[in-house]
């Protein structure tokens, strides 16, 4: 009872909770519509509601009594429907989830098990490369030049490694490498990193036995030439790790000595959880490349580096080159490049300067020149001609080696003295357009077809650079303003000791027991020119320029070469004004029927001592023919001397070449800026 009217006990109740709410949160007080009066003060007591029927509290009920109750409290959660419905969906989704394991089981199972049994062993397998051995190098004897030995090399599988810090730490002192490199190569995420390649075998042994797990070995092969540098130029290099080859003959026949790789495949162990590589699950076997047989004899390849470091010594060079071959076959035995050291030695040059660099070959070429005249009928070994010591050719004066008056002499006595004005008269007769036919007839300007890896054709003028040039009908005759590879003139010499026929120079017998074909001969000269022009040139020998080049038991017949060297700048002189030479002898041997062909060339002799090849080229000649004479047994000359080779007249035996550059000389209006001397032996 409030006010004297009776009260509902549950609205009273009501009434009491919402006081209290209000207590807990004064701010919402407030809230809402503004509540307006109708004319009863806000302070007045409110009219309780009147209730119909009495007191319900005692039970007392009236009709048409109001029932006053609290408002019903709203839920905030979902509701049975929303709540069964997302049921509902998540059995929908537990069944479609049973029935993808369902069918993935099947798949796996009963459809393709193989396909999933391999994939499970294949995450327990790492495969690696095996290297294929490099097929070998040898002689024509069989003698090993080249070879490859197996050896150990040590990889990381950083994904097995937990700590490549600590792996490092014993790895280092082992391998002798720094440890935060080992580190830092074990921490990549690579599955195979190769740390140190062809170790020797108690370095091996060693890392096996820490039996680290992630680290293993496995064989490749290491690039060895047992007799050391010997044949370094020709043979070439390969990588490091002996895979493929970068210059000379390796490069060159890369493709056949490289072999075909193989693999092995490691099972790791997951039994201790570090994946440690237990043993070889399978292999495949790598197949080696093929044996590449020389036409070298490693004998004469020796002898020749030592004979020619001997004379390059003596002459005080910068460098040579000395060239064996078999004229018949162009077999080349022996080739040896050298160049001297920082410490004065004389060492094998990193490129085949046999091949790869150009020389002018001086009055060696003068035996082209006679032969071609001689060829075209212009003259005879007897001819005479009439041959001052010097001679206006274009805008210079070419003169030889000395003065003498106007003389009569032979072809051979021209040859034989290596008189440059009696050779340029006879180019003259031929004309610049036949004596570049008989240059390139001989082999000069074009490649040997060796195929050797940066082989050069030389330098030769062209028809129309023959015409525009004054002087080059004299001076190319003789030697200057042509330049040559020293291969190729050992194949226009061998071109006179086979009778006339060009035959290609060989390097390579055979590959895999299979003999190369040797390309055809093609004839040059006739075999009657060829027999003269040897017979001219053993007169070089016994009585001439060559003299040094004999040998005992032998008729030689040969050709000195004095030749300037042209500078990098342009023209024969250095800054200082200096000329440098270059001289040569190509000789071959028995002089009637030549088996054995030489050249010797020498680079940059010493001033002080002898720039000729009569003094440094035909000494080295002579050693290395005896040599090799010796070595391959064959048999002397015909009695064992050389009376059936003709000999010098009596004037060209008096002017025979002195090895000393002829002075100018103003009575004959000679100057030293328009004169060319001699390109003597």
């Amino acid at each position: 009872m409030s006010n004297g009217r009776p009260v509902s006990g549950a609205f009273e109740a009501y009434r009491a909770e919402k006081a209290a709410s209000r207590a807990r949160h004064p701010a919402r007080a407030g809230v809402g519509r503004p509540r307006t009066t109708t004319g009863r003060s806000s302070t007045a007591p409110r009219r309780p509601h009147r209730t119909l029927g009495g007191d319900l509290s005692s039970g007392a009920r009236h009709v048409g009594a109001r029932l006053l109750a609290p408002p019903a409290v709203r839920s905030t959660g979902p509701s049975l429907r929303v709540v069964r419905r997302r049921l509902g969906g998540l059995r929908v989704a537990a069944v479609v989830l049973l029935l993808v394991v369902i069918g993935k089981l099947l798949l796996v199972q009963v459809v393709d098990p193989d396909r999933f049994l391999a994939k499970g062993v294949e995450q327990r397998l790492a495969t690696y490369p095996v290297t294929a051995g490099r097929g070998s190098i040898v002689d024509r004897n069989g003698v090993v030049l080249a070879l490859s030995v197996p050896r150990r090399t040590v990889f990381a599988d950083p994904e097995l490694i937990r700590d490549p810090e600590a792996t490092a730490r014993r790895l280092a002192p082992i391998l002798g490498i720094d440890r935060r490199t080992l580190t830092d190569q074990m921490s990549g995420d690579g599955r195979f990193v190769v740390l140190a390649h062809t170790l020797d075998d108690d370095v091996a042994d060693a890392v096996e036995a820490l039996d680290l797990v992630g680290i293993s070995t496995f064989e490749e092969f290491k690039r060895i030439q047992p007799a050391g540098d010997l044949a370094r130029s020709l043979l070439g290099r390969v990588a490091i790790d002996g895979s493929a080859g970068i210059s000379g003959l390796e490069l060159q026949y890369d493709g056949r000595l490289t072999g075909t790789p193989g693999s092995v495949t490691y099972e790791r162990s997951m039994v201790d959880g570090g994946g440690a590589i237990t043993g070889t699950r399978s292999s495949t076997a790598a197949r080696p490349g093929a044996e590449v047989a020389l036409t070298l004899d490693q004998t004469l390849q020796y002898e020749a580096e030592r004979s020619l470091a001997d004379h390059l010594a003596r002459s005080g060079a910068l460098g040579g080159t000395a060239i064996v071959t078999r004229p018949s076959t162009g077999e080349i035995l022996a080739l040896a490049t050298l160049a001297v050291d920082d410490d004065g030695g004389y060492v094998p040059t990193s490129n085949n300067v046999a091949l790869t660099t150009m020389f002018d070959p001086g009055s060696v070429n003068k035996i082209i020149t006679v032969a071609a005249a001689i060829e075209e009928g212009l003259v005879t070994p007897d001819t005479v001609l009439e041959v001052p010591d010097h001679l206006q050719v274009g805008d210079h004066l070419f003169t030889d080696a000395h003065e003498h008056a106007t003389t009569a002499w032979t072809v051979t006595d021209i040859l034989a003295s290596s008189s440059n004005v009696g050779t340029i008269m006879l180019a003259q007769e031929l004309g610049y357009e036949r004596m570049d036919d008989y240059l390139r007839r001989f082999g000069f300007g074009e490649l040997t077809g060796l195929g050797f890896p940066n082989e050069t054709a030389g330098d030769m003028l062209t028809l129309e650079q023959w015409a525009q040039e004054s002087t080059s009908l004299g001076s190319i005759p003789i030697g200057q303003g042509i330049s040559v590879t020293g291969v190729q003139m050992a194949q226009a010499l061998n071109v006179l000791a086979n009778d006339g026929l060009l035959v290609a120079p060989r390097l390579v017998q055979s590959i895999d027991g299979e003999v190369l074909p040797a390309a055809a001969p093609v004839r040059v000269v006739s075999p009657e020119t060829a027999r003269a022009v040897r017979a001219m040139m053993a007169q070089v020998v016994e009585r001439g320029t060559g003299q040094q080049a004999q040998v005992p038991g032998y008729s030689v017949a040969g050709k000195t070469g004095t030749a300037r060297k042209p500078q990098p700048g342009g023209g024969y002189e250095d800054e200082d004004g200096r000329m440098h030479y270059i001289a040569t002898f190509a000789g071959t041997l028995p002089a009637e029927n030549p088996d054995l062909s030489v050249v010797v060339i020498v680079d940059e002799p010493d001033p002080g001592r002898s720039i000729y090849a009569a003094d440094v080229a035909a000494p080295a000649f002579a050693e290395l023919a005896r040599i090799t004479l010796r070595h391959l047994q064959i048999p002397p000359s015909a009695g064992g001397d050389v009376s059936d080779v003709p000999e010098l007249s009596d004037s060209a035996a008096a002017v025979q070449d002195s090895y000393v550059p002829a002075s100018p000389r103003t009575e004959t209006g000679r100057s030293e800026d328009d004169t060319i001397p001699n390109g003597v032996g």
